[in-house]
């Protein structure tokens, strides 16, 4: 797990639920980049996304 999801974690149990735009500035990358990360953590099992009109949603599982 790099620095940046241990950010992330930390960043979403904060706010309750986030888009990739928020981390993208939080992190201060681009959306690609905050996406791939999120959807890192997905695949890791600590966070899940909702779609939700052309937004994603990331809270923490």
């Amino acid at each position: 797990m790099n620095i940046h999801n241990n950010k992330i974690i930390d960043f979403v149990k904060k706010k309750r639920i986030v888009t990739s735009s928020e981390v993208a500035q939080y992190l201060k990358v681009s959306w690609n980049t905050a996406d791939k990360y999120l959807l890192e953590l997905v695949v890791d099992g600590k966070i899940e996304r909702i779609k939700k009109q052309g937004v994603n949603l990331w809270l923490i599982k």
